[in-house]
């Protein structure tokens, strides 16, 4: 089984942290636009408990792919743990009429962009949302490991968020619609 360990941290700026990664030599990846499209059916089994259908859109120096993947609830953990199970997809248009014949419809659309690195036996990610501002996600193999590269971008001292952007997302639209 396919699991994801992370911390997502929120953060006043990215900069500072990207200069850390360069100066520890970590491996700079990619620079990704992406577009989560978020599906649930019509009684929202997946939101209300904890589960996440997602199609995602990542453009990388204009190519684009596309990724369907499923995320289980979150497990008890210091860091944000759960399943996950992601496949490459060729066609986005089918795979969304597939989801609709099976009762899913797009509920929320997240855009983020995302620069990558490699440190430490992690990939850390610096995101930037349009509504949310600036996080950090750091994916490793293991709570250590995670903790250890936290601490190394002197990042240990922020809270990890368990929440999805997505539901980051719905909660500030709703906050702003109110």
């Amino acid at each position: 089984m396919c699991f994801e360990i992370e911390a997502k941290l929120k953060v006043d700026s990215l900069p500072e942290i990207e200069r850390k990664l360069g100066e520890f030599g970590a491996e700079f990846l990619a620079e990704q636009l992406q577009t989560d499209y978020l599906f649930d059916d019509a009684n929202a089994a997946l939101t209300t408990t904890d589960r996440c259908l997602r199609l995602r859109r990542q453009s990388v120096a204009g190519r684009e792919r596309y990724f369907l993947t499923y995320k289980g609830a979150k497990e008890k953990s210091n860091f944000k743990k759960r399943q996950e199970i992601e496949i490459e997809i060729i066609e986005a248009d089918s795979t969304k009429k597939l989801l609709s014949a099976l009762g899913y419809e797009k509920v929320l659309v997240v855009e983020k962009k995302r620069r990558l690195w490699q440190f430490g036996g992690c990939s850390v990610a610096l995101d930037q949302l349009p509504l949310l501002g600036a996080f950090v996600e750091i994916e490793g193999p293991d709570d250590e490991t995670i903790a250890d590269v936290q601490l190394r971008l002197s990042l240990a001292g922020l809270p990890h968020i368990a929440k999805s952007y997505a539901q980051l997302t719905k909660e500030e639209r709703d906050r702003s619609n109110a």
